[in-house]
């Protein structure tokens, strides 16, 4: 039953969330719009206030799935009031920007494929998504390879319990055994992928 729960979760994520039309980025642009997201997401250990998690990582991120996330908190379907209001402030090209940017930070570590032979039995339904060692096959999927273990955990947790509105993802979340999160968060997070972004 999970398998077939599994297999038209995906069906559904693949039909409506598509990657985004490819808009041109201009890196240089988003390099001066991000200046501000380095006040959060640039400083290595960086928390949340509450509940508490180190911000994610965001270098090497797919610039697709970026695009999407600062469109939800802009928006008002992605919650967070600091990303709400920080998103609030940008154009539909704005983000394009910033996220053509933020994706070529690490961008070599994530190329490389995440971390070669680990595996993870409890991972295998996350890899039809987000790839065999966290590293996404679609531009509108976040990598998870290297990201924070704890902000991962809060990520699952949210999910399971609809605080984070994702319909693909809180069917997905539905299915994951409540001891296998912390499992899965560790696992994702030892694999070299995603990077602080730093300022120069």
């Amino acid at each position: 039953m999970k398998i077939v729960a599994s297999a038209a979760t995906l069906l559904i994520a693949t039909l409506f969330f598509a990657p985004p039309a490819a808009a041109e980025g201009d890196i240089e642009v988003g390099k001066k719009i991000a200046y501000t997201c380095l006040g959060c997401h640039g400083i290595d250990g960086y928390r949340n206030a509450y509940p508490s998690y180190r911000v994610p990582k965001l270098g090497g991120q797919k610039a697709g799935y970026l695009e999407i996330a600062l469109k939800g908190y802009r928006d008002g379907t992605r919650e967070h009031p600091t990303m709400v209001g920080q998103a609030k402030s940008l154009s539909d090209q704005d983000i394009v920007d910033v996220a053509a940017y933020l994706a070529t930070l690490g961008a070599e570590t994530v190329a490389a494929g995440g971390t070669e032979g680990a595996s993870f039995d409890k991972a295998a339904t996350c890899a039809a998504c987000h790839g065999a060692n966290g590293i996404s096959i679609n531009a509108a999927w976040p990598t998870l390879a290297g990201q924070h273990e704890d902000y991962l955990l809060n990520s699952l947790k949210q999910y399971r319990d609809g605080t984070r509105g994702d319909p693909v993802m809180t069917a997905q979340a539905a299915l994951i055994a409540e001891e296998d999160l912390a499992k899965l968060a560790f696992y994702f997070s030892r694999l070299d992928g995603l990077e602080t972004t730093k300022p120069e």
